[in-house]
């Protein structure tokens, strides 16, 4: 019986071996685009930044009335990741890797600024849901900070949202994302200037009542007589370190990384910032134009999440998203495997998490991925041209294919893909998401059609062939199992090009079974496939 738990092995370009290379990270925010350019080293691993990049361009500032992004927020985003482009280049990265958060997951034409994002300047971005948001800023921290045996809250206060992680040096154990950000509360809540003391109280509000439930989380996973360190990151943090330092010390420490705020300190700074006017705020040493617009909202979220937590004190890391971006794409290509060997493994972890949370038969599961698999290596260069990133995509379709009979067995398919698709399945980009979705949502009945919005919106035919593709041979592999006993140990597979023909030898487990059943299945199921990849299907049974 072929039951082994696939683990993905690292797909390593041959660009990459173990000389060093420089990579930039993109970050396209609500407030800002960030860039880092760093210089990736494979045999220590590690890298250190060689270059920064960032640009207020406000994407959050939305069309009021449809809550699109407005064209001067996307030309000016378009100007920014142009720069970010040129500079790159002037470095000679290898490749640039792009995310975008909250502005552009929350608009209704957020997919179609990604399209013009790749038309206009060749940037292919990642759509990233706001729990992987978080997750790769742990990566990002983690890498630039000794955690040693104390647990970590780490708190990212961005334009659009606010992440709350509660994690260790092994693992997150929470991951949370909330509608709090310093653009988003000063264009729905501050009209007064300086902000009124009836929209401060507002806005604490307000905040707090946002913040319960994530807070009230990393209560719950905490353990007894745990003390953990709260750590910060984005702008608004760094400004009001820098404000302190400047009016403490005078000068500003370089790096930033590490200083230490108390809760007393962010008190005082921000009732005296709330007290100021736009252009008073403006006049402080170390706050800039577009700062000064948002640092009170800002510094409210920072507050009153120090109050909720009984936090005393306040860790800077200037790491953050960007560099945890760069982290996760070390790991995706096999140059990290000590320290953060646990995180590796964080795709796998969570498709087996979701399969869990919707009672999928994970012994079945399981050993249709493997045929799925095999059918997929065997094919390889016959009949298709993908490589591991698709290979991955398709084990964690046939792993949770069968998930949408948790709410029916009518129509289970289309179940499964509304279930995948809205799943926190961290690791995955929104497009992954999107392809194993659909990918599984074809393993059975109909082939992808016209009048399937969700195959049809996939960003181009590419992606539309690949899932066409991958689902054929998840069609093939369930219909191996069609006893849901393991009656087939394993498959065998010969390409004959003239005529194009492809013999499936199957491999009964038991001596004497002539799995008649599976074997009638593969011949029900093969007209999708045959008409796929343009040949002809035949099986018999082997020895």
């Amino acid at each position: 019986m072929v039951n082994s738990i696939y683990k993905p092995s690292p797909h390593i370009p041959l660009s990459i071996g173990q000389t060093k290379q420089a990579i930039a990270a993109i970050d396209i925010g609500t407030n800002s685009v960030h860039m880092v350019v760093v210089e990736v080293d494979p045999k220590l691993p590690a890298f250190h930044i060689i270059a920064k990049e960032k640009d207020t361009v406000r994407l959050g500032d939305r069309d009021p009335n449809t809550g699109d992004l407005t064209e001067e927020a996307i030309s000016r985003s378009l100007n920014a990741l142009k720069r970010c482009k040129d500079l790159a280049e002037s470095f000679n990265v290898s490749q640039i890797l792009a995310v975008a958060t909250s502005a552009t997951r929350e608009a209704g034409n957020g997919i179609a600024f990604l399209h013009r994002i790749k038309s206009e300047l060749g940037i292919s971005v990642n759509l990233i849901s706001g729990q992987e948001e978080a997750r790769r800023i742990y990566l990002g921290v983690l890498s630039g900070m000794d955690f040693g045996d104390r647990p970590h809250v780490m708190i990212d206060i961005g334009g659009g949202s606010t992440e709350l992680i509660l994690a260790d040096i092994r693992e997150a154990r929470f991951l949370s994302s909330t509608k709090v950000g310093a653009v988003r509360l000063t264009k729905e809540f501050v009209t007064s200037d300086p902000i009124s003391k009836k929209e401060l109280n507002y806005l604490k509000a307000y905040v707090r009542g946002m913040l319960e439930r994530p807070v009230e989380e990393i209560w719950h996973n905490m353990q007894l007589n745990e003390n953990p360190c709260l750590v910060g990151t984005s702008g608004t943090i760094e400004t009001l370190a820098i404000i302190h330092a400047l009016d403490k010390q005078g000068t500003v420490p370089n790096p930033l990384n590490g200083y230490q705020l108390t809760r007393k300190d962010i008190e005082a700074a921000t009732n005296k910032l709330a007290a100021m006017t736009y252009e008073e705020r403006f006049s402080i040493s170390g706050i800039s134009d577009k700062r000064a617009e948002i640092i009170v909202p800002g510094a409210i979220i920072l507050l009153e999440a120090m109050e909720m937590l009984c936090m005393d004190s306040i860790t800077i890391c200037e790491r953050a998203l960007r560099e945890g971006i760069i982290v996760d794409w070390m790991l995706t290509h096999g140059l990290i495997s000590d320290r953060l060997r646990y995180q590796n493994e964080v795709r796998n972890r969570n498709v087996f998490k979701i399969a869990h949370k919707y009672q999928v038969d994970l012994e079945y599961s399981q050993r249709v991925a493997n045929f799925a698999l095999s059918l997929f290596e065997q094919t390889k260069e016959h009949l298709h041209d993908w490589g591991q990133d698709q290979k991955e995509l398709l084990w964690a379709a046939a792993i949770l294919h069968n998930c949408g009979i948790y709410i029916s067995h009518s129509s289970h398919h289309k179940h499964s893909y509304y279930l995948i698709r809205n799943a926190e399945l961290l690791g995955f980009t929104e497009l992954e998401l999107e392809l194993i979705a659909n990918i599984a949502r074809y393993h059975r009945k109909s082939k992808p059609k016209k009048r399937h919005t969700s195959y049809q919106e996939l960003p181009s035919k590419k992606y539309q062939l690949m899932v066409r593709q991958l689902s054929a041979i998840l069609r093939i592999a369930v219909a191996l199992d069609r006893r849901n006993k393991g009656a087939v140990a394993r498959v065998r597979c010969h390409f004959q090009p003239k005529p194009r023909i492809l013999e499936v030898t199957v491999i009964p487990h038991e001596f004497g079974d002539n799995c008649a059943l599976e074997l009638w299945s593969l011949d029900y199921k093969k007209p999708i496939f045959e008409e796929e990849y343009d040949i002809q299907l035949k099986a018999k049974l082997g020895n």
